[in-house]
């Protein structure tokens, strides 16, 4: 039998950030492209910024709650303030058991009317969904200022293949 061919995705998204207020516009720019339903994993060393890219998340998505890093709890739930999706904040870093370890905090349950996002996901959580967004954060190595990253956003699945992510570059 032969396998079905994977959807087109668009070419990975490439963006340098200057500071941790670009961080947080970038998060701020990416809750214009997300919707529930959506899952985003975030990967990068230790303050790399992926909590700080899902505080300007939160604040675009209008939830409540101070975003802050979620590593004590696992999961962080933002209701939402107005009509959007509540934002599901995960740390998986201290999380070593893949899916199995994560079906306690039942993702696949708030998935459909959340958009959740999961730093150190990489190899715990893509059996969700097909569709979501890989985003990596690099520190620019060799660079004088220690705030430089580059980001690279993989949109993935279905849900991405045509979805214009150029408002992410703004």
């Amino acid at each position: 039998m032969e396998t079905p061919a994977a959807p087109h995705h668009p070419a990975d998204l490439r963006i340098t950030v200057n500071s941790p207020e670009q961080m947080r516009d970038f998060g701020r720019r990416l809750a214009k492209v997300l919707r529930a339903g959506d899952l985003v994993m975030l990967s990068g060393e230790l303050g790399a910024g992926k909590t700080t890219l899902t505080r300007g998340l939160g604040e675009g998505l209008g939830v409540r709650g101070a975003v802050t890093s979620p590593t004590f709890v696992i999961a962080r739930v933002h209701p939402a303030l107005g009509d959007g999706p509540p934002l599901v904040h995960v740390d998986a870093y201290r999380l070593g058991g893949g899916l199995d370890e994560m079906e306690d905090l039942d993702l696949d349950v708030s998935l459909p009317e959340s958009v959740i996002v999961v730093e150190w996901g990489e190899g715990k959580v893509e059996e969700l969904t097909d569709d979501r967004l890989q985003i990596r954060i690099h520190r620019a190595v060799g660079d004088t200022d220690d705030e430089v990253r580059h980001v690279t956003v993989s949109a993935l699945g279905r849900r991405w293949a045509s979805a214009d992510l150029g408002v992410l570059s703004a």
